[in-house]
């Protein structure tokens, strides 16, 4: 009787064993399949998330190409071919601005412009306070050395404004925007008239498309027009 209790106890012993080991395996069996099962779900969720980002990417610059497409061909060939008499013609006419803006952003040089358009935005301020905001504005985004769209100027100048800036009059700036005048007049307006862009307006042809860099905080010729006398858009 003993040998045989001692027998059946050792049989329950190896079952309970391989009982244990069995749910063992079989438990980290399905614990590797449920971590497979979630990478494989991460994998297609970031896939996914990659492909609505791509289509978004390319769908927004299509979008605005063709906005400023409908703007550009509105304007007529007669008109095209007047800014072509003297920079001053171009600037003075609302979308002769506005495309010899689109113009400088396919050379990088947008800056150029929008100081010219703050300065001539400057010189109608009437409020004492406005107007060292907008100087002080100016000044930071411009003119300071690493200004975030700092123009061509010339150290004396510089130096010049920066001590007017507290205490500024309606002519503080009016060097420093003549100067940026005539680098303008005298070589991105001279390539305007050779570009593209230009020859397609007065050839009265659909206006062709650019790769342009997006911009960080720089305003645009439309925002300028609606606020041009809120001080909000030098900061």
């Amino acid at each position: 009787m003993e040998t045989s209790l001692l027998f059946f106890s050792q049989r329950n012993m190896c079952e309970s064993k391989e009982k244990t080991f069995f749910k063992l395996m079989h438990g980290s069996a399905k614990e590797e399949a449920s971590k497979e099962a979630k990478t494989r779900a991460k994998e297609k969720r970031n896939r996914l998330s990659l492909l609505l980002q791509k289509s978004e990417f390319h769908e927004e610059p299509q979008a605005r190409r063709s906005a400023h497409v409908t703007r550009v061909t509105r304007v007529c060939p007669e008109e095209a071919i007047r800014w072509g008499e003297s920079f001053d013609k171009l600037l003075s006419h609302k979308d002769g601005l506005e495309t010899f803006t689109q113009f400088l952003k396919t050379e990088f040089s947008e800056e150029n412009i929008e100081f010219w358009m703050a300065c001539e935005d400057f010189k109608k301020s009437k409020d004492p306070q406005q107007m060292i905001f907008k100087a002080k504005a100016i000044y930071e985004k411009f003119i300071q050395n690493d200004a975030p769209q700092e123009v061509n100027l010339d150290f004396h100048t510089k130096e010049l404004i920066g001590k007017s800036i507290t205490q500024p009059t309606l002519h503080s700036f009016d060097v420093a925007q003549s100067r940026v005048y005539q680098l303008m007049e005298q070589d991105s307006y001279t390539r305007f008239l050779k570009s593209d862009i230009y020859s397609d307006l007065i050839e009265g042809r659909p206006q062709r498309t650019n790769n342009l860099r997006r911009r960080s905080r720089s305003f645009t010729y439309n925002e300028f027009q609606d606020v041009k006398s809120d001080v909000a858009i030098w900061f």
